[in-house]
């Protein structure tokens, strides 16, 4: 822990904080504040495509007919005309669900810990993949939760690995089966559905998180994994409840604005009613005032059509980022090719060691996030996040000639015949 004076309150801070630790990626940025610095680092949506007309419009609004209701307090669960739009949003994958199976969260990151608190005991084991979301081990930690692991391929997670783990007997798996944070990599429908049937045949539930499923810039939409669990288990159809085999997170903060805070879950009734109470004692409820913005901007049909600008941005620096790193990056390098997202993730040729090079990287003004972050396991030394969304294409060419450069210049020693 940082060396902080001591006080009153340190020696009296609960056993489990032991195991909490700052995020690396939240730490790094602190670093980045410069402005000459070119930052891959955060999962930051681009600030030129916030759309600001619109979220301007939609406050004007909102204060001019709603405002007595949305500067009051509300109910935990969420703003209804939300929560029925998420309902919608659900359809598209052929999943019926009703608002009592939507709790309104303050930015996915909450749903996260909200499940943590309710679903961890101390020493559980959860099996996520091999790297994972750097939010979820930072959430679950502080509740003392033990990992499985999967590694990922190319292709995502590694399903012919999976079943050896499943037998220990996790208490439910965490998947990101769109654009992965941080590996890039989409999992493919056969591997999907193969997940879905080992999973149910262990009886262990799925948390599926999907941030980025809209962001798909080549390629073909495949279903989630909770519409696959409800053909599975036959509760596709309209007139059939939803079994919630998976639960399901979302976010509008990588579509709409971050700033906003507004995610969900989509769980069946007895755990949405459990997350209430969670949620309850964690902050009452979502801000109303927000919820209500997001709803007038989102509705309606804008959100498509603002998703169809990010599409072409995203895409246009993902193409960028890809043809830099064809350009600048040593041999033995290798990357990722994403779908979609965010980020991709790289690997460095045998010998080195992201984490030292982030310093050097940080010198050259350019910034990365290391990969062994994302392993809550150990390993990962080799790798690093980098991040395409947030700079333009002509700061992404830059930035990778940049770290290309670093990492030329240490390659460069193992490179010397030896006489």
């Amino acid at each position: 822990m940082t060396n902080f004076v001591n006080t009153p309150w340190t020696d009296r801070f609960a056993s489990r904080t032991e195991g909490m630790t700052s995020s690396a990626i939240r730490e790094l940025l602190k670093l980045t504040a410069d402005p000459e610095v070119i930052s891959f680092a955060g999962g930051l949506p681009a600030p030129d495509v916030f759309p600001l007309e619109q979220i301007d419009a939609a406050c004007r609004k909102v204060i001019a007919e709603q405002g007595k209701s949305a500067l009051q307090y509300s109910t935990t669960e969420g703003y209804l005309p939300l929560r029925e739009m998420l309902c919608r949003h659900m359809e598209r994958y052929g999943v019926k669900v009703t608002p009592a199976n939507v709790l309104v969260t303050s930015g996915s990151q909450q749903a996260l810990d909200l499940i943590g608190k309710l679903m961890i005991n101390s020493g559980d084991r959860i099996l996520t993949e091999a790297p994972t979301y750097l939010g979820a081990l930072q959430a679950w930690s502080g509740y003392r939760a033990r990992y499985l692991t999967v590694p990922l391929d190319d292709e995502g997670l590694q399903t012919d690995l999976l079943e050896a783990q499943l037998r220990s007997g996790p208490k439910f798996l965490y998947i990101l089966p769109n654009f992965h944070n941080p590996g890039g990599t989409t999992l493919p429908l056969e591997r999907r559905r193969r997940l879905v049937e080992l999973a149910s045949h262990y009886g262990t539930p799925i948390l599926e998180d999907d941030p980025y499923g809209q962001l798909r810039y080549e390629g073909e939409h495949l279903p989630t994994l909770v519409e696959i669990d409800a053909e599975f288990n036959g509760a596709a159809a309209a007139e059939h409840p939803f079994r919630g085999g998976v639960m399901y997170l979302g976010t509008l903060s990588k579509t709409l604005a971050p700033g906003l805070r507004i995610g969900w879950v989509v769980a069946p009734e007895a755990v949405i009613f459990r997350l209430v109470q969670m949620k309850q004692g964690a902050d009452l409820h979502t801000a109303t005032f927000t919820q209500m913005v997001a709803y007038e901007a989102a509705h309606g049909g804008f959100l498509d059509r603002h998703v169809k600008r990010i599409r072409e941005v995203y895409g246009e620096r993902r193409d960028a980022m890809l043809a830099a790193l064809e350009r600048h990056m040593p041999p033995g390098c290798h990357w990722t090719r994403p779908q979609g997202g965010l980020f991709l993730w790289a690997t460095l040729p045998e010998g080195l060691d992201s984490g030292k090079l982030i310093h050097e990287a940080l010198q050259q003004k350019v910034a990365f996030v290391p990969g062994a972050s994302f392993f809550p396991l150990g390993g990962g030394q080799r790798s690093m996040r980098l991040n395409f969304s947030y700079c333009n294409p002509e700061m992404i060419q830059e930035g990778v000639r940049r770290l290309g450069a670093v990492i030329e210049r240490h390659l460069a020693p193992k490179m010397v015949a030896v006489p």
